[in-house]
């Protein structure tokens, strides 16, 4: 894979923990956005089924659903919308986290010190990204990841990145035998306190349970190293992770804002 490509496809993602535009369902959201895009889901299904994937069962499941407004949930991401990184610090509660990440440290130290050992990727950073992913585990997303490629494609927004995403997803649940509706994922179909998109899953998971938060740390430190050797660059390795300056900044900042704290205590 060309490494342009991937590192567009890496894209890891806006995060489930950061506020967005009102989350409250407009009427592109409802079952009836089915019947809207029934030609886009049809030759969906007939794409797929040309690699051997059979969409249609899935999309006859009672929980498939099309996000008509996708698009908009990525428009309106924190990163896109705020100007400064003071503004994008108060909005991810900059300050609370930081006494969060202490209490996260205590409660996952050894875990922490292992994937440092391992990685060489400082446990702050790794719980610093934690942090604003997903709350520290605490917000894993009201999305179903399978529903969100199926929408994004159907809407042709990112169409080419959702659909490689999608493939990844299916080639994920089949290996793991999972109900995919049953998975839960941000609006950008990212998964797991980690928050990793399907072909980060497939590449960079550690262990077998992707809610498991152990295997949370221990795969964020295994991506933030693979970048890291590649780049000689933990910024640039963080913005890999999510490609906006004010995110790298905010993971760096907290990062340090935690060790000082844990230092102080």
């Amino acid at each position: 894979m060309p490494r342009t490509y991937l590192y567009a496809f890496i894209f890891l993602i806006f995060i489930a923990g950061i506020p967005v535009a009102a989350n409250a369902q407009t009427i592109e959201d409802t079952l009836s956005a089915k019947q809207k895009y029934q030609n886009e889901l049809a030759s969906l299904t007939r794409e797929f089924e040309k690699e051997g994937y059979e969409l249609e069962i899935l999309m006859r499941d009672e929980r498939f659903e099309i996000y008509g407004s996708i698009g908009d949930r990525f428009k309106n991401s924190a990163e896109r919308t705020t100007p400064t990184l003071d503004e994008y610090k108060e909005i991810i509660d900059f300050n609370t986290k930081i006494q969060q990440g202490l209490e996260f440290i205590n409660q996952h130290n050894q875990q922490l010190e292992k994937a440092e050992q391992t990685y060489g990727i400082s446990k702050y950073v790794i719980t610093a990204i934690i942090g604003i992913e997903s709350k520290y585990g605490q917000v894993l997303g009201s999305y179903n990841p399978f529903n969100v490629y199926v929408s994004m494609m159907a809407v042709d927004y990112r169409a080419d990145f959702a659909e490689a995403q999608l493939k990844e997803l299916l080639k994920f649940v089949g290996r793991k035998e999972l109900d995919i509706f049953t998975l839960k994922s941000s609006y950008a179909g990212a998964m797991s306190p980690a928050q990793f998109i399907p072909y980060s899953v497939n590449k960079w998971w550690v262990g077998d349970d992707i809610f498991d938060i152990n295997h949370s740390i221990m795969s964020v430190g295994n991506y933030l190293a693979y970048f890291q050797e590649r780049t000689n660059n933990l910024r640039t390795s963080v913005l890999r992770y999510n490609p906006s300056d004010l995110y790298a900044d905010a993971i760096l900042d907290l990062a340090d804002a935690i060790k000082k704290a844990d230092a102080n205590k």
